[in-house]
């Protein structure tokens, strides 16, 4: 009969900082395993401190009291080996200079019996994109240490180190392991679940080992866990895949392959097996999310989490009857709850009828409340004190701007009075062309949609209406304009959406100049325009809100320009 290992993950959510709250769900998740007879728990990539802790890690306190939690983990360890992420100290002493010297790595403790068994440290260190590792932490050694856990021969990694056929992972493989434990801090972008699987497959079968990816789910600031941790046996075959966007404690008995030469050290960290036979639970392989549906729950994760984990009491949001806001809403109710949401429908002389009755039928849709304040009266009292001043000129942006600016000061009385954070309804071809108002519509504490395009947007509203309509066809289907003025159209002033958003699908994240965009069959002008207002628009990203990322380049995270640039990229020098 083959061999198995009884394996555990705690596919749970954490947040940064909250050392004692993290402690005590560890520490949750460490009892029941061992009332579960487990030989091995995963638990996430620093999970002690959440991840990512950014500057935190600069604190000597903050690495000390890190540190304090997991000798109290290791304390309350029993028979089962627990895996689990922390922020380990490798140095710390005087430098000429006076200052306080701080080296630390992203570690993984082995913990068993009352005691740390032994430390690895993460050894290849993103740093791209949303990842600033090399900031922070120590390579590790990066010497190939196995571990012997209940008869078992394993190889413990963090992350990135299972990201490259050189890794770590394939080191200890070569070294004897049979199963290989890989515990992450992996965030969200469309496509990326299907990335890792293909990945893990690859590794399993190369390195002739079962592996164990544990990652965790929820929501820091801007970045989405995804959970998705997997079970694959020696010969890439998928045994389990955990939910996506859920918590989940999860035990399966994964088979190991032959054993093998053992070339290096081995640490003991328990010898006795502890799982029974048969299989617990359930092995069902619970199918992935359709894309729509794995973007619309990225984006009502990443809300959730940043309202609650920031303590709002709920959100308010400006509803001006077209898609974006209420897809905003849609998102909002769905996260928080309808009684946590709270609309403003904002008329002025340029509004139409619909912009009124769309957004009311929205928000009785949806359950939530919604209050109706005419900005007209307020409008035309800005008109006639700035009338000295703009005596002799003709009505332009200054004036429509006025009106979005009117509106971002009333969603924020509306904050202040009640306590719910204002949400910012721009989408990323917006933002990506400066398409928004300073100050005005711009305004917000956090921004669901930054990350999706206009033509996203609609994609998403039809799919949450798979059900029922939730989202009024009307809201939909209309022509998208921001009444600013009469008859107004975003095409007066950009391309249509879907020629917009390929462009600045190419030229944003993929990097691509104009020329090259334009020998895919664009417009030259047109790519030439829209190049320029992304470019020119830097400025007001950077005092953009934050927003849930969902793509592979989203702005302020991963996508980092200079305000200040003067380089032209097609200029001949």
């Amino acid at each position: 009969m083959t061999e198995q290992l009884r394996v555990a993950g705690a596919q749970i959510d954490l947040t940064v900082g909250d050392l004692r709250g993290n402690e005590r769900r560890i520490a949750h998740a460490m009892a029941w395993v061992e009332a579960e007879s487990a030989d091995v728990l995963l638990l996430p990539e620093l999970a002690v401190t959440g991840y990512p802790p950014e500057d935190l890690v600069l604190r000597e306190a903050f690495v000390s009291e890190n540190l304090a939690v997991l000798d109290r983990l290791a304390a309350q360890s029993g028979d089962t080996a627990v895996v689990v992420g922390f922020v380990d100290r490798l140095s710390s002493g005087r430098v000429e200079d006076d200052s306080v010297e701080r080296t630390v790595a992203n570690a993984a403790a082995v913990l068993a019996d009352g005691e740390i068994k032994g430390v690895y440290h993460k050894v290849l260190l993103p740093n791209y994109g949303v990842f600033d590792e090399a900031r922070y932490f120590a390579e590790g050694a990066g010497e190939v240490l196995l571990w012997e856990t209940s008869g078992a021969i394993a190889g413990v990694s963090v992350c990135e180190d299972i990201w490259s056929a050189e890794g770590p992972p394939g080191a200890q493989a070569a070294a004897g392991a049979q199963i290989l434990f890989n515990i992450n801090g992996s965030p969200y972008h469309v496509g990326k679940g299907v990335d890792r699987e293909r990945l893990l497959r690859e590794e399993a079968i190369r390195s002739r080992a079962a592996i164990v990816y544990l990652n965790m789910v929820g929501s820091q600031d801007e970045l989405v866990f995804d959970g998705d941790s997997m079970v694959i046996d020696a010969s890439g075959e998928v045994l389990y895949r955990a939910a996506q966007f859920g918590e989940e404690l999860f035990i399966i008995d994964v088979p190991l392959p032959d054993t093998k030469p053992v070339d290096g050290p081995v640490l003991e960290v328990s010898s006795v097996r502890r799982g029974r036979e048969g299989l617990p639970g359930t092995s069902e392989l619970r199918p992935r999310l359709g894309e729509d549906a794995e973007i619309y729950t990225a984006l009502v994760t990443g809300l959730r989490g940043y309202v609650e984990k920031n303590g709002f009491p709920g959100v308010v949001i400006g509803l001006s009857g077209g898609v974006d806001s209420a897809l905003t809403a849609a998102v909002a109710v769905d996260a928080l709850g309808p009684e946590a949401v709270r609309g403003v429908t904002m008329p002025s002389r340029y509004s139409s009828e619909g912009s009124v009755t769309d957004s009311k039928q929205l928000a009785a849709n949806l359950g939530m409340a919604i209050d109706e304040i005419p900005i007209d009266g307020i409008f035309a009292t800005y008109l006639d004190g700035l009338a000295p001043v703009f005596e002799g000129t003709q009505p332009d942006v200054a004036e429509e701007n006025l009106q979005a600016r009117i509106r971002g000061n009333i969603l924020m009385a509306v904050s202040n009075k009640f306590g719910g954070m204002v949400l910012a309804t721009g989408n990323k071809s917006e933002m990506a062309v400066g398409y928004a108002t300073l100050y005005g519509d711009m305004a917000g504490g956090y921004s669901v949609l930054k990350d999706v395009y206009k033509t996203l947007v609609y994609r998403l509203a039809r799919w949450r209406n798979h059900d029922r309509e939730v989202i009024p066809t009307a809201i939909i289907e209309k022509e998208p304009s921001a009444e600013l003025r009469p008859d107004q159209r975003d095409t007066d002033s950009l391309p249509p959406y879907d020629t917009l958003d390929e462009i600045l699908h190419q030229y944003v994240e993929l990097d691509r100049n104009v020329d090259q965009v334009v020998a895919d069959g664009f417009a030259a002008d047109t790519v030439a325009a829209v190049a320029a207002m992304v470019d020119r628009n830097e400025y007001k990203r950077r005092q953009a809100a934050p927003g849930v990322k969902i793509t592979r380049k989203a702005f302020g995270r991963d996508r980092r320009l200079p305000i200040t640039n003067a380089y032209e990229p097609d200029a001949r020098v």
